[in-house]
């Protein structure tokens, strides 16, 4: 039988005793409810955690993660719309200024959609990844157009997924909406795990570092 849960919670024992008994006030304060101003898009894999890469306090950002990073783009209809829910509920009723779509390096997602490694049923018997990263289709055929096979198309892959979660985003009336007014700005990110980089989507939908002069106002 695995045995990892019981040091999980021997963990929550640690963080009971202290940084939550540290910021004893903040978590008080949040009793009475939240208010984000950043909602933060990342990937499932449990290299990239946003509250730890982004150093935040407890009720900083709102967190969306799942399998590349991905926003699917609007549509109504049947179905359960996870992500599609979480953004309206940031947007809408959280009135959230900022929306950061993080993607990272070495993505497995990222790679499932460029090597379609889970189209047949050996990989994926529910298809559910093959379904889900099809998203990333389009983006796929223009990095396979420009890289071929190359290891530089798994990175570029990995960029493409944020632009495409950010292209996507602004199918959302909601979300367009707010844009325009000035109330809430769209931002790409790119997270290096091997030398804790960070990327900055520009207005010129370039990848920039963060340490840049220019990355201060890096939106998309």
């Amino acid at each position: 039988m695995p045995t990892h849960f019981p040091e999980m919670i021997e963990g929550y024992h640690r963080f009971k005793d202290g940084p939550w008994e540290q910021q004893r006030e903040r978590w008080k304060e949040l009793q009475d409810g939240q208010s984000p101003k950043v909602m933060i898009i990342a990937c499932s894999d449990s290299r990239v955690e946003p509250a730890q890469i982004f150093d935040t306090l407890p009720g900083e950002v709102f967190v969306v993660r799942n399998v590349a990073n991905l926003v699917p783009p609007y549509e109504t209809g049947g179905g359960h719309h996870g992500v599609s829910a979480a953004i309206e509920f940031a947007v809408t009723q959280l009135k959230v200024e900022e929306i950061v779509v993080m993607g990272h390096e070495k993505c497995g997602g990222c790679k499932a959609a460029l090597t379609q490694a889970f189209a047949d049923a050996d990989h994926g018997a529910g298809g559910f990844v093959s379904d889900w990263v099809s998203l990333l289709d389009g983006a796929r055929e223009k990095v396979i157009a420009k890289y071929g096979d190359s290891d530089q198309a798994g990175r570029e892959m990995e960029l493409e997924s944020v632009r495409t979660s950010i292209a996507n985003l602004r199918t959302f009336p909601f979300v367009r909406r707010a844009e325009a007014a000035g109330t809430l700005a769209l931002r790409g990110a790119y997270f290096g795990i091997d030398k804790g980089q960070m990327l900055l989507l520009n207005a010129d939908d370039e990848f920039i570092q963060a340490d840049a002069p220019e990355a201060k106002s890096a939106k998309a």
